[in-house]
């Protein structure tokens, strides 16, 4: 990421900097509501059903005026949105990962976990939905803002990244590859593969096997260094 990309503020910060209010712990409170009501309106709402900002307004429950103090409009709440979702997982991953101390295991248990976050979970799970808009959403970032989604994905890109370095200084990862590069190929890979069969409509099908170590298996094989 470059000095101007780092420098610049995520969309969150963004919306709360964009207050008047002095009380900045308040304004961040505010900001947060609207986007657990966006992430609360995903995760419940049918396929191919949209909510819209007085959908956001409603389930917050504060004033439309309020929203517009924060936000632009629904595309900076959803980039608002996305970003907290990032920033959440990697925080998740960082947890699950701590414990390995082996480099080679710390980068297998990244690629599995990360799998099975980007999972839609089905509902009473005890855990929120990766709901398929956040992942389509995603896609479009991506594509038609590739420098915002940059910096959505800083936190964790810097969080593998780290883990990549671990395994090239073991000598078990090849080191003449681009370590952002090659992060970016393997977060898209673990990410929409992950989607892959809840985008394309499919039940998932593993043949017996585990779909995030049958990943694992090929992303190690692909960037393992050959004996």
């Amino acid at each position: 990421m470059t000095t101007k990309e780092s420098a610049a503020a995520s969309w969150r910060e963004q919306a709360v900097a964009r207050s008047l209010d002095p009380a900045r712990v308040r304004a961040e409170k505010r900001v947060q509501r609207f986007i657990e009501a966006a992430l609360d309106l995903m995760s419940d709402s049918a396929p191919g059903m949209d909510f819209t900002v007085q959908d956001v307004v409603e389930k917050s429950g504060q004033s439309l005026r309020s929203f517009y103090q924060y936000f632009g409009g629904k595309q900076e709440l959803l980039l608002a949105l996305f970003e907290e979702s990032v920033r959440s997982t990697a925080e998740d991953l960082q947890d699950r990962i701590g414990h390995e101390a082996d480099p080679v295991e710390r980068l297998h248990r990244f690629v599995v976990e990360y799998y099975w976050l980007c999972r839609p979970t089905p509902k009473g799970t005890g855990r929120k939905q990766s709901p398929r808009a956040l992942a389509e959403f995603a896609q479009q970032l991506m594509t038609v803002h590739p420098e915002e989604a940059t910096r959505a994905y800083a936190p964790l890109v810097s969080l593998f990244e780290g883990v990549l370095e671990e395994a090239v200084a073991a000598g078990v990862v090849r080191g003449d590859l681009g370590r952002r590069r090659l992060a970016g190929v393997v977060l898209e890979a673990v990410m929409f593969n992950a989607f892959s069969m809840t985008i394309g409509g499919a039940a998932a099908e593993s043949d017996g096997g585990d779909p995030a170590e049958e990943l694992w298996d090929l992303i190690l094989h692909g960037i393992g260094r050959a004996a």
